[in-house]
């Protein structure tokens, strides 16, 4: 009795849509993908009420007025840079830790000069930040 030799097909497995599939996928999460790296300072910012806040100790005030000048509890800068505010920032709070600081800005200032100031209290430490606004009083249309 002679038999036949069995050939068996080999299963033939198909790449080319697994690898479409998997190229896709990679498009997808490329373009999604930012990678450009910002730097931010951490702010957190206080929610508004009605009322005010009864404060415990006096805050320290810097003012950005439009014309660049800048003044610290009413007294002027003669130029502003971090390393000058620091200073002063660091001989107003004397032994404080984390005093609180209110920055208010003329709406024409540079915003430059704002994140500067921001940046000077975060440098020393510094978290209770608030930037202060004025309340729009007048309807517009």
């Amino acid at each position: 009795m002679k038999l036949l030799p069995r050939y068996s097909e080999e299963p033939e497995v198909n790449l080319t849509p697994m690898i479409d599939v998997v190229f896709l996928l990679l498009l997808f999460f490329v373009v999604s993908t930012s990678f450009v790296r910002e730097s931010s300072l951490k702010v957190d910012l206080p929610e508004a009420s009605g009322q005010a806040l009864v404060e415990q100790e006096t805050p320290i005030d810097i003012i950005i007025r439009g014309s660049g000048e800048t003044l610290v509890n009413d007294i002027p800068l003669v130029a502003l840079s971090r390393d000058a505010l620091q200073t002063r920032l660091k001989n107003i709070a004397g032994d404080n830790t984390d005093p609180h600081i209110i920055i208010s800005a003329d709406a024409n200032a540079q915003y430059q000069d704002i994140v500067t100031a921001m940046d000077a209290a975060q440098l020393l430490g510094f978290t209770r930040l608030t930037l202060a606004t004025r309340q729009n009083t007048a309807e517009t249309p």
